[in-house]
């Protein structure tokens, strides 16, 4: 049973070292437990960092694509390089490396495919108030609608099994953690939750400026996940909107026709027309997504199974993947390799 632990990291010179020295090396019921930082361009001392702080491998992309790429090639990078389990932590030091074996829990007995921390948002004493009822909120309206019961969706330390990572695909650029419960949703893949205690952040986060654009990037991530692994109900509740708009337009005119006031209510009526005709529309879109979404799915299924073929099939062309501080006669192991 092999363990990886990869730290997505950005210019995180200053905690790597922490995070990667807290990382437990023996774990009861794991034979081994490896290291991977995923350097997402960094411009400062990160991958340095990461090579003295004893990390086992390290992947080095020359420009920043986002925490949700370099997510989803840490993902690749451990399936190529043989782990069974894959643990998901921050380079800022935000999770404790002594909960590792329990997150990992549910999945070494069985009983889930994914594991994800749950924070108990609502004791955390560093949230303030207005983060903590977002978190809930948040929470609660990701659980109902990607059908995954979760009291903290955005918890980024995580563990996957080595089934679940196969089936794992991000879209988004912005995060991957509403994104990944949609899927697991869409999927039928078991989800445990485990509590632990975070520590106190070292720094703001670097994800979003402020509360308002993190709602807003939220707002827009869980719409499109939601559109896109739920397209029929997505276009039937908004056709629904639209023909309730509309059939109440008509019942306003016909309340004024009645009372013999129909005259000046006619464009009301076009407006109502209008709004119908739009939720005819959305109905027959939703139909057609649907019909698309049989594709998307017959193309995971396929992915699914080339990626269990074996580690050629899961290259990551654009970047090698290193051991960290190799000697000079070792080759890299990479996944760049021809």
């Amino acid at each position: 049973m092999r363990v990886f632990v990869q730290i997505p990291c950005l210019n995180e010179e200053a905690t790597l070292a922490g995070v990667i020295a807290d990382i437990p090396r023996t774990i009861e019921g794991v034979d081994e437990v490896r290291v991977l930082v995923i350097d997402d361009g960094s411009r400062d001392r990160t991958a340095e960092v990461a090579c003295q702080a004893g990390a086992d491998y390290i992947v080095r992309r020359p420009t920043t694509q986002g925490l949700a790429r370099a997510f989803a090639l840490g993902l690749a990078t451990c399936l190529e390089l043989g782990a069974d389990v894959i643990v998901n932590t921050d380079g800022d030091h935000q999770y404790r490396g002594e909960d590792i074996p329990r997150l990992i829990a549910p999945i070494l007995d069985g009983r889930a495919e994914i594991a994800i921390g749950d924070r108990e948002v609502t004791r955390v004493e560093h949230f303030s108030p207005l983060k903590r009822a977002l978190q809930v909120l948040g929470s609660r309206v990701v659980s109902l609608l990607a059908h995954v019961p979760l009291p903290d969706v955005t918890c980024g330390f995580r563990a996957y099994s080595r089934e679940a990572a196969l089936r794992l695909n991000v879209f988004s650029s912005f995060s991957y953690t509403l994104e990944t419960i949609f899927l697991a949703g869409s999927q039928g893949l078991p989800v445990a939750r485990v509590p632990i205690v975070p520590n106190r952040p070292l720094r703001p986060s670097r994800l979003f400026s402020n509360v308002f654009t993190y709602v807003k990037k939220s707002a827009a991530t869980i719409v499109r996940a939601y559109a896109l692994y739920e397209p029929l109900r997505s276009f039937v509740y908004l056709g629904a909107v639209l023909g309730a708009l509309g059939l109440a337009g008509v019942g306003r005119f016909l309340y004024y026709y009645a009372i013999g006031e129909g005259g000046g209510h006619v464009q009301s009526l076009i407006l109502s027309g209008v709004l119908l005709i739009m939720a005819v529309q959305a109905w027959m879109l939703g139909v057609l997504a649907d019909l698309i979404s049989i594709n998307r799915r017959l193309g995971e299924d396929i992915l699914y199974h080339v990626r269990r073929g074996g580690p050629s099939t899961t290259r990551v062309r654009p970047v090698a993947v290193s051991r960290a501080a190799p000697p000079a006669s070792q080759p890299l192991v990479g996944a760049d390799r021809r």
